[in-house]
């Protein structure tokens, strides 16, 4: 593990270095070749002079193609004129450890009349382009800042079960699969695992993980498999302090991605990183669609009113720029009915939970769970679930403390951060109701 990677070049001027990279460009003049060389933080210039001593070399670099891997022997030398960097390599040694064929599906470089689904076909070429690949930087580093809040604040990450053997939650839109004689199936969220560290003490639990919705949707934000960040927190007063400590989350891993790759997001996406104002807007449900409806002349049905219409959702961000100057807005004060049974009512029945939206979509459902073992188990029964329930219901039975918690699906995350028109360009493989490979 000891590749020197581009960033790193500087500090190795007029030393012998080994470097191991993908040749991104060739120009091959009549007294010299110019090799560009790149790995994933850079690129650099690989010079070789054409004479009698560099035959060798130059018979090498005559076989290359694009997209060939090397390992080079040289020097590294200061040459102000290069653009890149102002170095250069001078080789000694050239071993190509990959040659690649020449014919590709598509150019890489130039996606604009490429279609999406022949792209997500070659997925492994289409994340070689520049634009694709800082996605991906963006993303990682997006879930390090995320994490590093909740560290930073006494939480444990943890790791459930994928494999389950109940049709939990709802008990629909699960995927069954065969488990030995037995049925079992895809977890649709760690929500009760969540809530069994709760149980067992934990106080403060995470877990970035995959989640799996057999949900039929062909949308630009919906996805069968995704990978979900997922909170829990112990000992909380309201749902309040809920939204309170994902806001503070958000700003913070928000923040320091724009420190750190503000610059570069603003080069390859054109988009400034805005960091949100704390503490985050708040409104009820019915008080949305009474300012929707009065700014824009937007109504809905009644029918429709239990929940954000997806062009409800649109408008909350011209409503939240409007009335609060900002990007973000908690809706709350949903009926319980539509949510689930392990969302905390209040005496008179109302839902202790919300939802988060940002730039237009919900990013989040939050809410203070009910951790009464008498209450939830009347919650389940309304619900109509029994058995698939029986073992959750466990866990209240013995002393469980007040929390609440939330998930963020950090691939939606992403394609709103970087405003990307569908979310099968922010996952580095997509799943659909019509996609299965690569």
């Amino acid at each position: 593990m000891n590749k020197i990677f581009v960033k790193e070049l500087s500090n190795y001027y007029e030393k012998e270095i080994e470097f191991q990279a993908t040749v991104d460009n060739i120009r091959n003049l009549q007294w010299v070749q110019f090799v560009i060389l790149k790995d994933s933080t850079g690129k650099v210039q690989m010079t070789v002079e054409k004479n009698d001593e560099n035959k060798k070399l130059n018979e090498i670099v005559n076989s290359l193609t694009i997209d060939s891997t090397l390992k080079v022997k040289g020097t590294l030398k200061k040459a102000p004129k290069v653009k890149l960097g102002g170095m250069e390599i001078i080789p000694t040694k050239i071993e190509i450890t990959s040659l690649s064929e020449e014919e590709k599906p598509f150019n890489y470089n130039d996606l604009e009349n490429v279609k999406l689904d022949t792209r997500l076909d070659n997925r492994f070429l289409d994340l070689r382009n520049e634009r694709n690949s800082a996605i991906f930087k963006v993303q990682s580093l997006l879930t390090k800042y995320l994490r590093e809040y909740l560290y930073n604040n006494n939480f444990m990450e943890i790791h459930t079960p994928k494999i389950i053997g109940a049709a939990s939650e709802s008990g629909s839109e699960v995927f069954e699969i065969k488990y030995f004689d037995k049925k079992a199936y895809l977890a649709q969220s760690p929500q009760f695992y969540k809530q069994m560290a709760m149980s067992a003490g934990f106080d403060r639990v995470f877990e970035v993980a995959p989640c799996f919705r057999a949900e039929n949707s062909n949308t630009s934000k919906h996805a069968t498999e995704f990978t979900s960040f997922d909170v829990e927190c112990a000992y909380i007063n309201s749902y309040e302090d809920v939204m309170n400590l994902e806001s503070e989350m958000i700003t913070y891993a928000l923040k320091k991605v724009k420190e750190e790759m503000g610059e570069e997001i603003k080069r390859i996406f054109n988009i400034d990183i805005v960091v949100p104002k704390l503490p985050f807007p708040s409104m009820r449900l019915s008080d949305i669609y009474k300012e929707l409806e009065e700014r824009y002349g937007y109504k809905v049905d009644k029918s429709e009113t239990t929940d954000l219409t997806t062009e409800a959702e649109k408008l909350c961000l011209k409503l939240a720029q409007d009335k609060f100057n900002h990007q973000f807005i908690f809706v709350t004060d949903f009926p319980a009915d539509k949510r689930a049974f392990y969302h905390m009512r209040d005496k008179d029945g109302k839902l202790q939970g919300y939802d988060l939206i940002w730039n237009g979509v919900e990013i989040t459902t939050g809410a203070q769970r009910e951790h009464r073992y008498e209450e939830i188990k009347k919650n389940a029964q309304s619900k109509g679930l029994g058995e698939d329930v029986k073992f959750y219901l466990e866990f209240f039975k013995y002393g469980c403390p007040p929390h609440g918690g939330f998930a963020i699906g950090l691939d939606r995350l992403t394609m709103l951060l970087l405003n990307i028109p569908t979310v099968k360009e922010a996952m580095f493989i997509f799943r659909g109701p019509s996609r299965l490979n690569p």
